[in-house]
């Protein structure tokens, strides 16, 4: 590898180096301690001292120098893993460089061309690969390092290292940490001690960043079931971060494929690099703090001030620039935060250069004025692009107005903080849609009214208009500390939809997509799907009590919801839940926002709730049980089992309290969670178990705790509410009321946030990625002991055997997605299927693992007995092999009796597996899972159905496009069950061409073997043999007149066999064998042409068990235990071949 010229000193280095070639003006040279007469001493501290130091000598020992006869100094231009790299470079050195270095007259011109020559050799090179990296001549030489100790795939992406210590129990190994796309990876080198680990991110259980007596901080990896600590880093959070996204991207890309949004910017795996993840990380912040879609990517941040009417200061923070919205947040702790359109900016004042100030005009005659902005004239230059405003004369003239009403306004603000009230902004007007909010239509509000009830309602919005006066109103409101404190005092009922809608971002949604779920209902209704046929038998379970959905206007609102979200996101399609939580929206919000506001909620708000594993909502949950040890130490010591707190508290994540609270109380709970996210959510659980901590603790067990819990819930009112009785839903206990006192909703809220208020947005986010890992493998571990429990009652592999095998399996599958963008072996992951068809191998991946743990060693054809195998055992004809058919292959192989062994091999050689015909045209193969060989009749079958663009066969159709077949899925089972065994009578008899087939696969599989000579000659006896016993047959059966012909003799079937197989006195090699066969064929068919000849398996068997050699060998066992550990260390290497 060529290096970018340093400078060193060779005197201090003449006892680690030996010098191997020389001229003019180069060296070559050899670490000590390497290559011939390397070891010793010296080896290990020299080895030691590179590890330590980050030399790149450790994994490059040869390296050249360049000097001058004149200078004392030398350069270092080139370094090399093997003396044969090195050579060559040297090679080219001599050809291309020391001629032309004659011309020059001065040593500097003469090292300046060799600098400049080299520096353009490694700019050739990096042009592609390192173009992204910070330094790219040092990750060049990390790479090296990266790909010499671990041997990994070249397609492997480096995406940044670290030194740090790995602590081996209390032992600290220092060395060096690198992250790639797929694996985590150490490697240690002290004084002959090597330390190498190799984790790959879908392995990792837990990733959290810790503190201990002995490690004052360091990341701790659970992998395996074994504990990893890293520590002495010198950018630690950078380093975890770093972690944390490529273990995220991994989880999504290989497990939770059911998200709705990929990630564009990581969909590349091979161009991840630690700037873009690190970019990613801060853009999924941003997005997540502001509520924004996935669209939107953090550009610039500013640190700024920002002038404050209402506080008449101004408010430090940061402004954040996306590609549609200018963020702003307070970093003072007022805890206030802004979200501007970019569609509502109207103009930018000319910067200021004095205080560095931008100010930015908004419709309503509103001001934002900027001020101490570092790159305040690039921010200027960057909104006024991004909202076109240059390029649109139309406003020059309103937009001077506007500058010169709103610089006064400024200016009055500054001289008069006392008239605040100034700054009043406009209700932003949303499009109508066809249906209003069903609480206006079922209970319109009395002006006249005026009982306390509706007294209390008209004082709320009236402290809300006061607010909107002050903070501003739509879509560029100030969120700050006065709006948290009137949400948890309640929203006024007029106000509901239009606060959702800001809150949740779902607003944004709406104006920026117009028309789009008008055209979706169009689209959507009349289809039928699983989805739609869910959402029918669910649509008279939403809210039955409420007379909106006892209508068919609530009911026809929420099926156009519901079913124009299942067409939007066929991925979720529809889950139980989603129909309560849309009839709450749908109350409160026109049909159109209601949409929008599922749409805030499900794919922003709640990500991964709504699908068949509900990860998200048991994500939440171990954040909860978290939440619970570190917030409620007495209920834990009582408890010691907080999973009873996860099974009662799904429905309160899924539901946001509204399956177990009034509907008149619950919605106070929506409105906390439209502004605070989940954070309310797990507030008010917390705030539950606080109020009912002493009633848990006495209970006896987890009936009577449910009991306790759901008593509560009923006894919660919402005393301020002025819906009438026939609105409010009644409790569902009713019994043993006056058990319990009533609790108000408001004073429930207001508890929560005052004793678990401190509880930070960031640290929830945090504690989600952290449990997600841990959630998502504990999916897949049940799913694996479901896989053994089932398949080991087929097999005779011990638990501990199958484990380790179904952990190869799941390997191989993944080893196809690792390093393709769009890997069609990532379709055969659905973890919709049952548990045994949720990891399927095609041909390729199927080729690879059965190779590495084949009991003989199929010398030649291996890849077409590896398709007859696959044939054999694809039972149903969808290209893909589950983990049970994989295993029973095995098992026959590896314990199976002489007889089923014989039997498999037997069947190989009859159709499906084995059709005898050549590969069919190119049209009909499927390359993306069968690869091209000399025998693959299967894939006509194959072509002939309809198949995707990737060229996958799916067992089950996309849940909300298509209908799943049911009875198909029935039939299957039933016909599983009642199949009865296969007895040996049951084969059909092998023809001439497939009994010669057979004959060669024995041949192949006896090959090497110490027995192999006397092995081929109890093929060839019994091949022989057989011939003679289907003549003497058939010449009893035929009438004596028409088997006597004048050219016929006794000798016809011996001498065919003879013809096609060697004898004992013949040549008894394999090769031979198959060279006789093909030479002699034509012979043996044109005298047997009319009389076509085949055996049964009986005959077969009895012939092959008078041969003791050939029942020795089927018979011999093979230790699968030792395969099992061979296949785990060239799994990864067989890849690459």
């Amino acid at each position: 590898m060529w290096l970018k010229p340093e400078e060193i000193m060779l005197k201090n280095a003449f006892k680690l180096w030996l010098t191997e070639k020389d001229n003019q003006y180069f060296i070559l040279q050899r670490r000590r301690g390497y290559g011939e007469g390397g070891g010793g001493l010296t080896g290990l501290l020299v080895g030691t001292l590179d590890t330590v130091l980050d030399s790149t000598s450790k994994v490059a020992p040869y390296r050249i120098l360049h000097h001058t006869p004149d200078s004392q100094v030398y350069w270092s231009i080139a370094c090399g893993v093997t003396k044969d790299e090195i050579v060559q470079h040297w090679d080219w050195l001599q050809q291309n460089i020391m001629r032309t270095l004659s011309v020059f007259d001065s040593s500097e011109d003469i090292t300046s061309f060799v600098q400049g020559k080299i520096r353009g050799l490694i700019a050739e090179e990096g042009k592609t690969s390192l173009v992204l990296e910070d330094d790219p001549e040092k990750f060049r030489e990390a790479l090296l390092r990266f790909e010499k100790w671990f041997e990994l795939p070249p397609e492997e992406k480096l995406v940044t290292y670290y030194s740090c210590s790995y602590w081996r129990g209390k032992v600290p190994c220092q060395g060096w940490l690198y992250l790639s796309t797929n694996f985590l990876c150490f490697y240690s080198y002290l004084l002959g001690s090597e330390v190498k680990l190799v984790i790959s991110w879908d392995e990792i259980w837990r990733l959290e960043k810790t503190s201990t007596v002995l490690l004052t901080e360091s990341i701790h990896v659970l992998a395996h079931g074994e504990d990893h600590y890293f520590s002495m880093l010198l950018h630690l959070n950078e380093t975890f971060v770093i972690m944390e996204q490529l273990a995220d991207y991994s989880i999504k890309r290989l497990f939770d494929k059911e998200a709705f949004q990929r990630e564009p910017a990581l969909s590349d795996p091979l161009q991840i690099t630690k700037r873009g993840l690190e970019a990613h990380a801060k853009s999924e912040q941003f997005r997540t703090f502001f509520r924004l879609s996935k669209e939107e990517n953090l550009l610039e941040v500013h640190e700024s001030f920002l002038w404050v009417p209402f506080s008449h200061f101004n408010t430090l923070g940061k402004i954040c620039l996306s590609e549609n919205y200018l963020c702003f947040a307070s970093q003072d702790g007022s805890q206030c935060h802004l979200i501007v359109p970019l569609r509502e900016v109207v103009n930018v004042d000319k910067p200021d250069s004095s205080s560095r100030a931008v100010t930015v005009y908004i419709r309503g005659k509103r001001a934002l004025r900027f001020s101490e902005v570092r790159g305040y004239q690039r921010l200027a230059s960057t909104i006024r692009s991004r909202c076109g405003i240059s390029a649109s004369p139309q406003h020059s003239a309103s937009s001077e107005t506007i500058r010169g009403d709103c610089q006064s306004l400024i200016n009055h603000f500054e001289d008069n903080p006392e008239d605040v009230t100034l700054m009043v902004g406009q209700k932003d007007g949303s499009k109508a849609v066809s249906t209003e909010a069903l609480m206006t239509v079922f209970h319109p509000q009395d002006v006249e009214n005026l009982d306390p009830k509706m007294l209390k309602e008209k004082m709320k919005e009236q402290s809300w208009n006061i607010h909107f006066s002050e903070y501003g109103r739509g879509s560029s409101m100030f969120f700050t500390r006065k709006t948290r404190d009137l949400i948890v005092r309640g929203v006024p009922e007029a106000l509901r939809g239009e606060l959702w809608m800001q809150f949740s971002g779902a607003v944004n949604d709406m104006a920026t997509h117009p028309g789009y779920y008008t055209e979706l209902v169009e689209q959507s209704l009349g289809t039928s799907t699983l989805a739609t046929d869910e959402i029918e038998r669910d649509l008279h379970r939403s809210l039955p009590d409420h007379p909106a959905f006892q209508s068919d206007t609530g009911i026809s609102a929420l099926r156009r919801v519901l079913t124009a979200y299942a067409y939007r996101n066929p991925q979720i399609g529809y889950c139980q839940a989603m129909n309560i939580l849309t009839s709450v929206l749908l109350l409160y919000a026109k049909e159109e926002e209601a949409f929008w506001l599922l749409v805030a909620v499900c794919e922003r708000m709640l990500p991964d709730y709504f699908n068949r594993r509900i990860i998200g909502a048991l994500v939440d949950q171990a954040v909860f049980e978290d939440l619970i040890r570190d917030n409620l130490p007495q209920l834990v010591e009582n408890m010691t089992d907080l999973s009873f707190f996860s099974s009662v508290s799904l429905s309160w994540f899924l539901t946001l309290f509204i399956s177990v609270l009034p509907i008149e109380s619950a919605v106070n709970v929506v409105d906390c969670f439209f502004y605070d996210g989940i954070k309310a959510i797990l507030q008010l659980g917390l705030a539950v178990l606080d109020y009912n901590m002493e009633a848990l603790i006495r209970c006896h067990d987890d009936a009577e705790a449910v009991t306790i819990l759901s008593k509560f819930f009923d006894s919660v009112t919402n005393k301020d509410s002025p819906l009438p009785t026939t609105v409010q839903q009644a409790p569902v206990g009713n019994n043993d009321k006056a058990s319990h006192i009533k609790v108000d909703i408001c004073e429930l809220i207001r508890e929560a946030y005052e004793k678990y208020g401190s509880i930070r947005s960031e640290e929830v986010e945090s504690s989600r990625k952290r449990n997600k890992l841990y959630v998502i493998q504990t999916l897949e571990d049940t799913t694996k002991q479901n896989v053994i429990r089932v398949v080991s009652q087929e097999v005779t592999f011990s638990a501990s055997q199958l484990d380790e095998l179904y952990n190869l399996f799941k390997r191989q599958h993944f080893l196809y997605c690792y390093w393709t963008i769009k890997s069609p072996a990532l379709l055969h992951h659905d973890p919709s299927l049952a548990y045994l068809e949720q990891y399927q191998l095609g041909f390729q991946q199927f080729s690879v693992l059965f190779s590495l743990l084949e009991p003989w060693s199929f010398c030649t054809n291996k890849s077409t007995l590896s398709l007859w195998i696959f044939r054999l055992i694809d039972e149903n004809k969808d290209g893909l092999v589950n983990f049970k058919e994989f295993c029973c292959t095995l098992d026959i192989l590896y314990c199976g009796s002489f007889t089923n062994k014989l039997k498999f091999l037997f069947k190989l050689h009859l159709p499906p597996a084995f059709t005898g015909s050549p590969l069919c045209s190119k049209e009909q193969r499927i390359t993306h899972f069968i690869p091209m060989t000399e025998d693959s009749p299967h894939l006509n079958r194959l072509a002939a159905f309809d198949l995707p663009e990737d060229g996958v066969i799916r067992k089950s159709p996309e849940r909300a496009r298509g209908k799943v077949d049911l009875q198909a899925y029935l039939k299957q089972w039933q016909n599983e069950i009642l199949k009865k065994e296969e007895t040996i009578k049951d084969l059909p008899r092998i023809n001439q061409t497939q009994f010669i087939q057979f004959s060669k696969t024995l041949y192949n599989i006896f090959h090497g073997d110490p027995e192999e000579e006397s092995l081929y000659r109890a093929v060839a006896h019994v091949t022989s043999l057989l011939l003679r016993m289907e003549e003497v047959g058939r010449r009893l059966q035929e009438p004596r007149e028409e088997s006597m012909q004048p050219d016929d003799s006794p000798g016809t079937a011996a001498s065919a066999s003879e013809d096609e197989f060697p004898t004992k006195e013949d040549s008894t090699t394999p090769e031979s064998a198959s060279t006789s066969s093909s030479t002699n064929s034509q012979d043996a068919g044109s005298d047997l042409s009319e009389m076509e000849w085949s055996f049964s398996f009986e005959q077969v068997l009895a012939s092959l068990l008078n041969e003791p050699s050939i029942v020795s060998f089927f018979e011999r066992p093979v230790n699968f235990q030792t395969k099992l550990e061979q296949a785990k260390f060239a799994q990864l290497k067989l890849k690459t071949k």
